[in-house]
């Protein structure tokens, strides 16, 4: 095999112009065959391949500095630095990254995990190279989807900073996670089709061939010119109004012509944006026909593509029951920014178009643009991941809290989201909230209290947040259905001594590790908390004059969450006779790996807390 003399940074370089078809195969073989084993993002990197090779085959590593924007469509970079043997642990507890990282090798210039990042930083590695006085590449790789997101626009609009050669290359496969939308999209969408740039009329080529001995090379001087008149005509629509030189498109999987654009480009004095049209799935049918299914996946079987099914998730429970309140309030509007699938918005889209929006990778324009649909009589909710919602805080305090708007975040992939690592876990929501003038949060014990929360939610009356987690809907304590109420908790269960205050998620590892603790001779009482704000301040009360110990439970930096504020309640109130301990995320960012590793290294899973209650019992 090709890929076989492939095991060091620029080793691509010694292999033959001849053998690269071959080796792009093998790559794209290699990939498929972990990802299908460990899960991961399939599409993004099969997309990508041909156009990897390029950038190595143009630049230095470590020496050069390839910032990835999100960084998911790394595969191939980390394959030819050196690392394809650790494949076998990719995204795994300990193992090799989903994503760049620093630490992992010299090769990765910037930890990426979240999009539009990539131009700033690279324009503050081009900055540092003009005070270093080096010469270094720096290359940014951004998808078409970042490209919609604003601090890409905000770091356009800044590359006047820019001295010397600085390469922007545009990844464009007419998708991020969802189908693109906006003008941007549509913007490149006529670029890859305009008949101005990207062919000659049929009529004057047909009437030039027919001149004897002239026509023929004519045609092919004409040809010749065809990117010189697209660089006259493309510029002046967009990039190079922000000074900034565009090539391109070119198409992204002959590694030759876009080997050749980049070295083209390297000799501009200044910005440059090379456009690379590709295919997100590229050599696998199934992520071809269904990229977005296949953009990020667990473990599946290669010869159907099929994965496998397990029982409802919270994301379905939410899907459901968006669809159930759509139909009985014509009111109710979704938002989604560029998450229709991962969100469970899809079904709403098909069902109700017309209360559906995409607003693209623009999570603080989606936070603003929600207050207004609010305040026109809407009921907006903005579904979207807790790690990608940190985006729009300034948003969420200043337009939709202020001014007391009724918007409904529905926090998805809240805690700990398992492989995707540090840049999606989702364990700072309530910290970033909680602060907030008129904010509610709430997180339900299981999925038919998520279905029931959605419902308090669309008739309540102001800003109010539900937080989830990624994975299956708990399916124990069904038989516990009491209603919700603003502020009110749920006692599951009553004990002596030690009370265990759970919020969300953990709900159900609180009450299972009761369960063992009680078979053993010790009764603990075990608290649903569903809101972390407004706390039940009577539960509170009525706890610290029946237990010695409180131990509250949650899924988030355990310095900032609902534990620390019941902490606070208590010391407001003067009341000094309970002890109380905080579980929680500890004051770091967790690594990849299964949630169940990562709750048991974290101390929140059952046999850890069974543990920690002995300890005190």
């Amino acid at each position: 095999m090709i890929l076989d003399r492939i095991n060091r940074e620029n080793d691509i370089k010694k292999i033959p112009e001849s053998e690269w078809q071959r080796l792009a195969e093998e790559i794209r073989e290699y990939i498929l065959t972990h990802v299908s084993e460990k899960g991961g993002h399939l599409a993004p990197n099969l997309g990508v391949v041909e156009l990897t090779m390029a950038l190595h085959l143009f630049m230095d590593f470590p020496k050069d500095k390839l910032i990835f924007d999100v960084g998911h469509q790394c595969y191939t970079h980390k394959i030819l630095t050196g690392r394809k043997n650790d494949f076998d642990t990719l995204r795994q507890y300990h193992g090799l990254s989903g994503f760049p990282k620093r630490d992992e090798s010299p090769c990765d210039s910037f930890d990426s995990g979240h999009s539009s990042n990539s131009i700033s930083a690279g324009l503050g590695f081009a900055a540092a190279r003009c005070l270093n006085k080096t010469d270094e590449k720096i290359v940014c790789l951004i998808g078409d989807g970042a490209m919609t997101g604003g601090v890409a626009y905000e770091a356009l609009n800044n590359v006047s900073l820019v001295n010397g050669n600085f390469i922007i290359v545009l990844n464009d496969n007419q998708m991020s996670i969802s189908e693109n939308v906006g003008g941007f999209s549509s913007q490149l969408s006529r670029l890859r089709t305009g008949k101005i740039y990207t062919s000659l009329k049929d009529s004057v080529t047909d009437s030039l061939e027919k001149i004897p001995g002239v026509g023929d090379p004519l045609v092919r001087a004409i040809r010749r010119t065809k990117n010189s008149l697209k660089q006259l005509m493309v510029p002046g629509m967009f990039f190079e109004e922000m000074g900034i030189k565009y090539l391109g498109p070119v198409d992204g999987h002959n590694i030759k012509e876009v080997l050749k654009l980049l070295k083209y480009a390297s000799r501009i004095d200044g910005p440059v944006l090379v456009h690379v049209v590709t295919k997100k799935g590229k050599g696998y049918e199934f992520a071809e026909k269904h990229p977005d299914k296949y953009h990020g996946t667990g473990p599946f079987e290669l010869s159907t593509g099929e994965t496998k099914k397990g029982n409802p998730s919270y994301t379905d429970v939410f899907s459901k029951a968006m669809l159930r309140l759509g139909e009985k309030n014509e009111s109710l509007v979704a938002i989604t920014a560029a998450m229709a699938d991962g969100t469970g918005l899809k079904k709403y889209k098909v069902n109700y178009p017309e209360r559906f929006f995409d607003v693209g990778i623009a999570e603080g324009h989606a936070v603003s643009f929600a207050t207004g649909l609010a305040l026109s009589g809407k009921i907006p909710v903005f579904a979207v991941y807790s790690s990608f919602l940190q985006r729009g805080f300034d948003e969420i305090a200043q337009d939709v809290c202020m001014q007391k708007a009724h918007v409904i975040f529905a926090i998805d992939r809240a805690g700990l989201v398992g492989n995707d690592g540090p840049t999606h876990h989702g364990v700072f929501d309530i910290a970033y909230m909680q602060g907030l003038p008129n904010m509610v949060l709430m997180a339900p014990k299981n999925g038919h209290e998520l279905t029931e929360m959605m419902k308090f939610a669309v008739e309540y009356n102001g800003p109010i947040a539900i937080r989830y987690p990624r994975g299956e809907a708990y399916q124990g304590l069904k038989e516990l259905k009491n209603p919700i109420e603003l502020g009110k908790s749920e006692v599951i269960k009553e004990g002596r001594k030690v009370c265990l205050i759970a919020y969300g998620s953990m709900v159900k590892n609180a009450f299972e590790a009761s369960l063992i603790l009680e078979e053993e001779g010790i009764d603990v009482g075990v608290v649903n908390l569903r809101f972390a704000k407004p706390l039940d301040y009577d539960m509170l009360r009525d706890v610290a004059g029946k237990y010695d110990t409180v131990i509250t439970v949650e899924d988030h930096a355990v310095y900032s969450g609902a534990g620390v504020m019941i902490s606070d309640f208590y010391e407001r109130e003067g009341i000094a006779n309970v002890n109380i301990i905080h579980l929680g995320i500890p004051d770091k960012f967790i690594e990849q790996g299964s949630t169940a590793v990562l709750y048991k290294d974290c101390g929140l899973d059952i046999d850890s807390i069974v543990s920690k209650v002995k300890e005190i019992y």
